[in-house]
């Protein structure tokens, strides 16, 4: 495998990790269209476990498959496919050469009161479906973030055992939190940072909002002039917040939305910085056609084009 010169400097980011790591995370950011760029567009179907499945895939009822997920993957030339343990053991045999995965090890579902998650999946499922990462979900704020903090720096340190990156969705929730604040710029930097300081050699998290929730933070962002006034600002204030640029962070596509509306969110990201985009929703929910034109859409503006 061909190494391009912008992948080969994020890799030198990772110099404390292993060969193994540093060759899973090569295989990500060389794959698919996107390959060579140092831009990562994946597809995350942990969605059916998080909200079920209808709300998930009635809209487009070929998404009910597993394999669905895969070929929409594979045709639009993304880094790679992130799902739970069921959807990429009924579809990974066959195409288990084709993309790289991610298995999401842990979910929580809307039938919970409080923010919580579960461990559904093991590192050693992650080495028999010949996946590259693992995904764990934290909730910064929530009564049982300790807990989960604890159980991802062992599945952390398993992983990176057997030269598997690690991927956090770093989703702040619960508590002292309402729900405007959950995407505040100080508290998606801060969890951001959380799960780079846990070892997470990909970030997860939503695209922040201007808004500021915790006083002492607010008084600092205004003390220091931490611009905020638009969504690539305030993207480029997450990079900086995970290691000043130096861990690759990507960004949900959030809820359903238009075309153009997601353009626009895109190429903010892009220009503040951002590492790639994680979509589902916005790509499995509209029919293939629309799915694929959609992906190359994004592909090109991550391009610069």
């Amino acid at each position: 495998m061909r190494i391009s010169e912008q992948v080969r400097t994020i890799l030198g980011f990772y110099e404390a990790d292993s060969i193994g790591v540093r060759t899973s995370l090569a295989r990500l950011l060389m794959h698919g269209e996107l390959g060579g760029s140092g831009k990562l567009l994946i597809l995350p179907v942990d969605q059916g476990f998080e909200h079920g499945p209808a709300r998930s895939f009635a809209g487009n009822p070929e998404a009910y498959d597993p394999a669905y997920h895969y070929e929409l993957a594979i045709a639009a030339g993304l880094s790679a496919l992130a799902a739970p343990l069921g959807l990429l053991e009924s579809a990974a045999p066959r195409h288990i050469y084709e993309i790289p995965t991610i298995l999401k090890l842990n979910s929580s579902n809307s039938l919970a009161s409080s923010p919580a998650q579960a461990v559904t999946a093991s590192v050693e499922d992650a080495l028999r479906l010949g996946c590259v990462a693992i995904g764990y979900t934290i909730y910064p704020g929530a009564d049982g973030q300790f807990a989960m903090i604890e159980e991802l720096r062992e599945l952390t340190r398993e992983a990176k055992s057997v030269g598997l990156a690690v991927v956090v969705w770093a989703y702040p929730r619960g508590g002292i939190l309402q729900k405007q604040d959950e995407t505040a710029l100080d508290i998606v930097a801060y969890a951001a940072h959380m799960a780079c300081l846990l070892g997470a050699n990909i970030v997860k998290v939503k695209p922040p909002s201007e808004h500021l929730s915790l006083s002492a933070a607010k008084a600092s962002y205004e003390k220091h002039a931490v611009l905020r006034d638009s969504l690539k600002l305030r993207v480029e204030h997450i990079m900086e917040a995970c290691f000043n640029k130096r861990r690759l962070v990507v960004f949900s596509g959030g809820d359903a939305k238009g075309d153009e509306a997601l353009y626009n969110e895109v190429v903010m990201l892009r220009d503040g910085g951002a590492s790639g985009s994680i979509i589902g929703r916005n790509a499995f929910q509209r029919p293939k056609e629309e799915a694929m034109k959609l992906l190359a859409n994004i592909i090109k503006l991550y391009k610069g084009k």
